[in-house]
């Protein structure tokens, strides 16, 4: 990893994502590229200065000259922030993907300086969480051991994040999202269906899953999963204008992590809060794991990484 010799004429680096590599490997004649995305996650557009005394020539000149990263092969540590070409040229506001923090998708507020969901991986650690023997968590934990017992979720909602517009107002089209991916470590987790009713019988399987153990999910508006679906006028929302599409689902924890503290001592860490739920668990008693979701709209190419603590019961 370097930096490009951004001092002359502009320059375009491009490199093959580690997907891409794994195929031309392969080596059987079907590798042809027909995907590609562009990003500028190092450019602070602010440093634009239309005031700079040496005229229009130099108004851009910190923009330009601001290092930038060699392209990245590596999925999760490049383009958070695709660049999208619109054709209409009035558009005021951009649509945006925002966690839901309310109701049954409230992320975990019980311990202080702690904003994250987090997943009790087995039963032993549920238990140590919920009092009278129920399954009945606190807030924004959800049950990694038996999804289908928990009623938290997690939730999240696009649109138009500005009170200038209506919320009755209909998102335009092209600004709406109708597709997304979510990706996840499989190491330590995947995806399961958000809505009630379901059971953990209704597992989703990744449509892939990279070299660094990234799985990815695809789940389409009003697919049969029900993952994405209309946010609609009626409810609340975390949008505050024109409403586009919301994504809902749970979180399991995998079998490596119910089982075994292996990658709680080699990723982890010993917990330093207690984490407070019907019963409380001990900081002393636990270990977590920090981790990420990534929700990306694949049109829009907005990406949200919700934060995820797993947490096991070890003493």
């Amino acid at each position: 990893m370097g930096f490009l010799d951004n001092s002359g004429d502009i320059i375009l680096d491009a490199v093959l994502t580690d997907l891409g590599r794994k195929r031309m490997a392969e080596g059987n004649g079907k590798f042809r590229i027909d995907k590609f995305a562009f990003g500028d996650d190092e450019i602070n557009y602010g440093l634009y200065d239309k005031n700079n005394t040496s005229g229009s020539a130099y108004y851009d000149l910190s923009i330009l000259q601001t290092p930038v990263l060699e392209a990245f092969t590596n999925n999760m540590s490049s383009m958070k922030s695709r660049l999208i070409s619109y054709t209409s040229n009035d558009l005021l506001y951009l649509p945006v993907v925002e966690i839901f923090n309310t109701g049954d998708s409230l992320l975990y507020a019980g311990t202080a300086n702690m904003t994250t969901y987090i997943v009790p991986v087995d039963l032993t650690t549920v238990n140590a969480l919920t009092s009278d023997g129920t399954t009945v968590l606190a807030a924004g934990i959800l049950n990694g051991n038996k999804p289908a017992d928990g009623g938290n979720i997690i939730r999240s909602d696009q649109g138009l994040n500005t009170g200038d517009l209506s919320k009755d107002d209909v998102i335009d089209p092209t600004l709406l999202e109708t597709q997304y991916f979510i990706q996840i470590d499989n190491r330590l987790g995947f995806i399961r269906p958000g809505g009630t009713g379901t059971t953990d019988s209704n597992a989703f399987t990744p449509t892939s899953i990279d070299d660094d153990n990234i799985a990815t999910y695809i789940f389409t508006m009003d697919d049969d999963s029900g993952v994405v679906t209309s946010i609609g006028t009626g409810g609340p929302s975390q949008i505050v204008g024109p409403r586009g599409s919301r994504v809902t689902f749970k979180i399991g924890s995998s079998l490596d992590l119910k089982t075994n503290v292996f990658l709680f001592d080699q990723i982890g860490s010993q917990a330093s809060a207690a984490i407070v739920s019907g019963d409380d668990l001990a900081a002393a008693d636990h270990k977590f794991i920090d981790s990420t979701v990534r929700i990306s709209g694949v049109s829009t190419g907005y990406t949200l990484d919700v934060p995820v603590r797993f947490i096991k019961k070890t003493t």
